[in-house]
């Protein structure tokens, strides 16, 4: 899910945990600034941004109480977001891939909603939040890409909230592995071919599944030859099948 110097121009950059990589040399500018931002503007952003050491796997970007103080774009690696219920296990609520934008729960509260973990080797890009506003008030287009952004994450929430109480359980592990597929698009990744970096534990955990259930399903869906699934390696082999399975019809 990481290897993005695989695809684009060798001109630009891979997001990987290189701490020479900025905004304008990154492959995933595309996905999380605005395209209309012209160089001078992304300069300005690129100021602001902090970069860290990689997250290792397990490791803890935020913790649900912290204060918010930035919001962070993913640059390599994924992410969970994960609620703790009141009898301490965890409740995942989100997972995020390279160019994706992740901290935002904390805007209303100043304090973050959820918890963020690296599920492997992770790097991502902090920008505080105060500095964003200051920018975001110059910058008229940079400002509507984040509202932009801020709409996504409520439509996600909407669609998860659908996805757990109306759908099955092949409905819900199609849905997902198209959602990953299609992510994997917008990265100029292959929508067909990629590794999950989550475990089948989180996967069930998601969408309210158990392992059992997920392992049986995607059993399922290789008699049919819809996928092709080796341990964490998936294959879709038929693109239009897992749509139907998904109750997508469009």
């Amino acid at each position: 899910m990481t290897n993005i110097a695989q695809s684009g121009s060798d001109s630009a950059k891979a997001c990987t945990h290189d701490f020479q990589v900025n905004c304008g040399n990154c492959r995933l500018n595309s996905i999380c600034l605005p395209l209309a931002l012209e160089s001078d503007d992304i300069a300005q952003l690129d100021e602001i941004i902090q970069r860290s050491k990689p997250l290792q796997k397990n490791q803890h970007l935020y913790r649900e109480g912290d204060d918010f103080q930035s919001v962070f774009a993913v640059r390599s690696g994924t992410l969970k977001a994960y609620k703790t219920t009141d009898d301490g296990r965890e409740q995942v609520t989100g997972f995020y891939f390279p160019g994706e934008i992740l901290g935002m729960d904390g805007i209303s509260n100043n304090a973050h909603a959820s918890s963020a973990k690296a599920l492997e080797t992770s790097a991502v890009c902090e920008i505080p939040f105060t500095s964003l506003e200051k920018l975001s008030a110059l910058m008229p287009n940079l400002q509507r890409h984040f509202f932009q952004l801020m709409s996504h994450e409520i439509t996600e929430d909407q669609q998860l909230i659908t996805l757990l109480s109306k759908n099955s359980a092949d409905e819900r592990v199609a849905s997902l592995m198209l959602s990953i597929s299609e992510r994997n698009a917008r990265r100029k990744l292959s929508a067909t071919n990629f590794r999950l970096p989550m475990s089948r534990v989180d996967i069930g955990n998601y969408l309210g599944l158990t392992v059992e259930t997920v392992s049986r399903v995607f059993s399922r869906m290789q008699k049919m030859e819809i996928l092709r699934v080796d341990n964490k390696e998936i294959e879709i082999l038929d693109a239009r099948g897992l749509r139907n399975v998904a109750n997508l019809t469009s």
